[in-house]
């Protein structure tokens, strides 16, 4: 921004990624990026290059380590923002690859280049949006290792002063793990989206935060005032005096809704006329579990795995397996139930670590899920083998992904029962009573899930691929990601078939995508009857609340005049009618 826009007022739009409204001033962090020498080199200069890149590499490392020692508690144990640090450690591990040097005879900077843009192709082409944001993670890991090739300086988030907000292009994983919420209100960046590192970390630590704005380095100065809205996803600068006197009082507003929420955690998700649903937490990491109990959660309902598969150049060990299932059970209350699902990863995601190559168009739709597992069992039952082996720990359930049809369940129920018993000739300890079900997240299972569920112990619906595929498109392509529609009736009539199969062979069900953590939903699935919901930790509070104050009979009234409308913008306009007029403070406050 030039000198002459200087306290120029204008609203910034972005993803809001953490709920919440802070007023301040803005901390512009200044992050020029850096462009890699490309040089070759003779042949007698090729261990001195090596040298200089181990080096490097050893620099960041120790600059990483101590960061992380800072954000220790006196006890000793970890912030909130530490959940996520062995990221720093496996994009460390594979930014050490030296051979590139040797085989090209080129300089570090270029190697480096090279080798992160071979892993940032690799995590862009993953489906999953969460893992696809990675890709962010490592061009951090690889730019830190190219400062410390070109002695380059930059800003630090050390020179923070009590109470701003920082705006930034994005924010590496080692400035999030240096964010203290008694100095930073907010944060602002260009890149990002809702599941990116820099946004799961605002989250835990409750922190305001919009993400995704394109353009907020170029429109905002440093000093500038902001008004930043984590609920609406906006940045207000340099705001008038009554735009600051109305977002104080949502702000106040906002601080004593998230507290009254919070007095519900310990009461069930119990409508008022009787009928109750389970609220579980999804997680990704076994540290996640404390932020799903602190938020009224009471199970796990999902447990992505993919993270012991990923960034590493050997498999997941049967010992890592087990150590890693049972550090999660302990981690929760007797009573409580974890689902793990099954890594749900295609050959082209552990290529790297399982020695496996297959060249596909359309990974998503390739030897991904239980296909993989089929085809080389002995990664399945090592997963298999560490999960029965967690089973005496705490009440454990196995979750099948990307089940089709009958014969690939039975194929995967045959492997579980060979592993079953291989255990038990071994003699070890472990419960073989595990419930097993599948995700019904491809259209087939959906259409015979009468025929699954007199297979299986319970459903899961995965409502993210499950939209995707029904609907036949890809929610990453800016060009089509418009029709991706919840409430289309295609998906309300699946929903519906799939809940009153499951209901027929009494078979618990329940939703572990991303609409059961929408507000906009709830009464809708819960309408549908299903036995949970599992969520995003954050989300769990707001859900209960509305759960807790409504009656089953409307949710039921609510989903038939769904189901008799013909088009998605019908439903949502419907829908958003009805709730805000039931909840009018809850949509104010909407996460």
């Amino acid at each position: 921004m030039t000198e002459n826009n200087r306290n120029q007022q204008c609203i910034v739009g972005g993803i809001g990624a953490s709920p919440g409204i802070a007023i301040g001033r803005a901390f512009l962090l200044d992050r020029a990026k850096l462009k890699p020498r490309q040089e070759k080199i003779a042949s007698g200069q090729v261990e001195a290059e090596i040298e200089r890149f181990r080096a490097a590499v050893a620099s960041a490392r120790q600059e990483l380590e101590e960061i992380k020692n800072r954000t220790l508690n006196d006890d000793g144990r970890e912030v909130p923002c530490q959940k996520h640090n062995y990221i720093f450690d496996v994009h460390l591990l594979m930014m050490e690859d030296k051979m590139l040097i040797k085989e090209k005879k080129i300089n570090a900077e270029w190697a480096l280049s090279l080798n992160s843009e071979k892993i940032i192709n690799f995590f862009k082409q993953m489906q999953d949006s969460y893992l696809r944001e990675r890709q962010s993670d490592v061009t951090h890991v690889s730019e830190q290792i190219l400062r410390h090739l070109t002695k380059s300086d930059f800003d630090s988030i050390d020179k923070i002063a009590r109470g701003v907000i920082i705006v930034a292009h994005d924010l590496s994983p080692a400035d999030t793990l240096q964010l203290n919420p008694e100095k930073v209100m907010a944060f602002v960046t260009d890149l990002g989206g809702r599941t990116s590192h820099t946004a799961i970390v605002a989250r835990s630590l409750e922190i305001p935060a919009v993400v995704g704005t394109e353009t907020a380095t170029e429109k905002i100065n440093g000093g500038d005032r902001l008004i930043v809205d984590g609920i609406e996803g906006r940045i207000l600068v340099n705001p008038s005096d009554e735009q600051l006197t109305a977002y104080s009082e949502k702000k106040q507003q906002y601080e004593l809704f998230q507290r009254q929420l919070i007095l519900n955690r310990d009461l069930p998700a119990e409508t008022t006329d009787g009928f109750r649903i389970s609220l579980a937490g999804n997680i990704e990491t076994p540290e996640e579990t404390e932020s799903v109990i602190s938020h009224g959660g009471v199970n796990i309902g999902l447990y992505r795995t993919e993270f012991l598969f990923l960034n590493r150049r050997s498999l997941p060990s049967e010992e890592e397996h087990y150590l890693t299932y049972r550090k999660v059970v302990e981690s929760l209350p007797p009573e409580s139930m974890t689902t793990i699902r099954i890594f749900d990863l295609g050959s082209d995601k552990i290529a790297y670590a399982g020695g496996l190559h297959e060249d596909s168009v359309n990974p998503a739709l390739g030897l991904r899920g239980i296909r993989l597992c089929l085809n080389r069992r002995e990664i399945f039952v090592t997963q298999l083998r560490g999960i029965f082996r967690a089973s005496p720990y705490g009440k454990l359930k196995i979750l099948l992904p990307m089940i089709s049809g009958l014969a690939e369940l039975r194929q995967a129920l045959e492997v579980i029962a060979e592993t079953r018993e291989e255990l038990r000739r071994e003699g070890v300890d472990f419960d073989p009573e595990v419930p097993v079900g599948v995700m019904i997240e491809v259209p087939s299972a959906a259409v015979i899930s009468d025929q699954l569920a007199r297979e299986v112990d319970f459903f899961s619906i995965g409502t993210n691929d499950l939209i995707q595929y029904t609907l036949a498109l890809d929610r990453s392509n800016e060009h089509v990601s418009y029709l991706y529609e919840p409430l289309h009736p295609a998906i309300l009539r699946l929903l519906n078939q799939v809940i009153s199969n499951a209901r027929g062979a009494d078979v618990p069900v329940s939703i572990c995508g991303e609409m059961a953590g929408e507000p906009l939903y709830t009464l809708v699935l819960l309408g549908l009857g299903l036995d949970k919901l599992s969520m995003n930790a954050i989300s769990i509070p707001h859900i209960k609340q509305i759960i807790r104050q409504s009656t089953f009979v409307e949710a039921r009234q609510m989903l038939e005049e769904c189901l008799k409308m013909e088009t998605a913008t019908e439903i949502e306009a419907f829908i958003t009618r009805e709730m805000t007029r039931r909840f009018p403070d809850t949509f104010l406050m909407k996460i």
